[in-house]
């Protein structure tokens, strides 16, 4: 068995501005930053073996700062693991899509959850091959996450309120070649949030 913590980066002015990401290589802000530390000091009761990490700036320099706090080598990059591609809605808040592309109105470029999951557990079962018996970080985005959460739960999660936090720390295990949820480390949406987007 692999043991998988699959980490949300931190924050960037995109995030906090409520605007839809995806692929758009946003860095992280002074709070990302500081959010990758205090996730490296909630991951340092725990071993790991290795780090990797989508080749976004917001994840790798989210890896870097967790290895460092770590004393881990440099994250590998995994291209498999960047965010979904969001195509036409990538830079417009949630409002502006809402207005432009409405419920059940197609989206171009919009990558579907299905070519989510084909690649995203196609490079965790490599890394689970290459590293068995061991835990690894995996520094990744909002949209995976959520995209993984729905896939294992049948939709279940995240519910209703619920989002997935930058810094938060999602536990998986790779065990007789599919991946589990072991925890999943939801925050709870207050009104008037700003920074805590839904994931798409």
């Amino acid at each position: 068995m692999t043991r998988f913590a699959i980490v949300r980066h931190g924050q960037t002015d995109w995030n906090l501005n409520q605007r839809i990401q995806g692929r758009t290589d946003i860095p992280l802000n002074a709070t990302g930053r500081a959010e990758a530390v205090s996730a490296a000091e909630r991951l340092q009761s725990r071993q790991w073996d290795a780090i990797v990490t989508s080749p976004l700036m917001r994840a790798a320099e989210s890896a870097r700062i967790i290895a460092a706090e770590l004393g881990l080598e440099e994250p590998e990059v995994v291209p498999a693991l960047t965010e979904r591609h969001h195509g036409a809605i990538e830079g417009l808040t949630f409002a502006e899509r809402q207005y432009r592309f409405p419920d059940g109105v197609a989206v171009p470029g919009l990558e579907t959850r299905r070519d989510v999951i084909d690649r995203v557990l196609a490079a965790l079962s490599a890394l689970a091959a290459g590293h068995a018996g061991q835990s690894v970080l995996v520094l990744s985005h909002g949209g995976i996450i959520g995209t993984l959460l729905r896939h294992l739960t049948d939709g279940d999660r995240p519910r209703h309120g619920e989002y997935i936090a930058n810094g938060s720390v999602h536990d998986f295990a790779w065990a007789d070649d599919q991946l589990l949820l072991t925890h999943f480390d939801a925050a709870m949406r207050e009104p008037g949030d700003r920074g805590s987007s839904p994931v798409l």
